[in-house]
């Protein structure tokens, strides 16, 4: 990849193969009730899956740029048990499920900073195309990231 350094994410880290992103609900991600608008835990899931990525060593934009292949979310499937509020402290956990040929599975929670349950999981795929919009295998630079970090070993 180019000369470009990757920035490590502010204010996540890596603990047993799950990334954690430590966020805090403004009010911009509230309705008038001081709860997240439902749309907004998709942000707060691209933050962490942002951050793991770019924690683990994959660029994004040097991916784009070089090797012209992009990453797109294909599938989420979003469970919500508890609201977070205006200002709650929460923590966005990110782990690697399963790599394919073309995409690979992330599962996510988001929960208040130090509860044990969370308040939202949202399970994805991300697939990866060309640019062309064609389907592509994980490039083996990314694969041998992910790999390392994989929670359940590629499928």
């Amino acid at each position: 990849m180019s000369e470009r350094q990757l920035q490590p994410a502010v204010t996540g880290f890596m603990a047993d193969g799950t990334h954690v992103l430590r966020a805090r609900v403004y009010y911009e991600d509230t309705d008038a009730g001081g709860v997240v608008y439902h749309a907004n835990y998709l942000r707060f899931a691209e933050r962490g899956r942002t951050e793991y990525l770019r924690d683990v060593g994959v660029s994004q934009s040097e991916l784009s740029d070089e090797e012209g292949v992009y990453f797109v979310v294909r599938r989420s499937v979003i469970d919500f048990r508890l609201p977070a509020r205006l200002d709650d402290a929460l923590e966005i956990q990110t782990r690697i499920a399963g790599i394919k040929g073309a995409s690979f599975e992330v599962e996510q929670t988001i929960a208040k900073a130090g509860a044990d349950s969370h308040l939202v999981k949202v399970d994805s795929t991300i697939a990866c195309l060309d640019r062309k919009g064609r389907p592509v295998r994980v490039p083996k630079s990314v694969k041998s990231k992910l790999d390392r970090h994989d929670g359940a070993g590629s499928r």
